[in-house]
């Protein structure tokens, strides 16, 4: 089975160049930025089967990545309106 590479640069392909800005800019992001990286990170492991895990806890950061992923993306609507203000 294929698993799809979740970086937020593959996830939202439009905002490249504002979430490189924003990485550079904003602290907060950066951080937000960091910690989505890192989960994605830990669920293609798990994925994979590299680290045992239960489903549970599989589904559990799979949460947390799309809460961050929803902050992260109002946070790239946010700087691409401000861009083409």
């Amino acid at each position: 089975m294929a698993i799809e590479h979740h970086s937020l640069i593959n996830e939202f392909p439009e905002f490249k160049d504002d979430i490189h800005a924003l990485k550079l800019s904003d602290a907060h992001f950066k951080k937000l930025w960091d910690e989505y990286n890192h989960l994605t990170h830990e669920i293609e492991k798990m994925e994979q089967e590299i680290v045992p895990s239960t489903t549970f806890e599989e589904e559990k950061l799979k949460k947390q990545r799309l809460q961050l992923k929803d902050t992260l993306f109002g946070y790239l609507k946010k700087e691409s309106q401000a861009r083409a203000s």
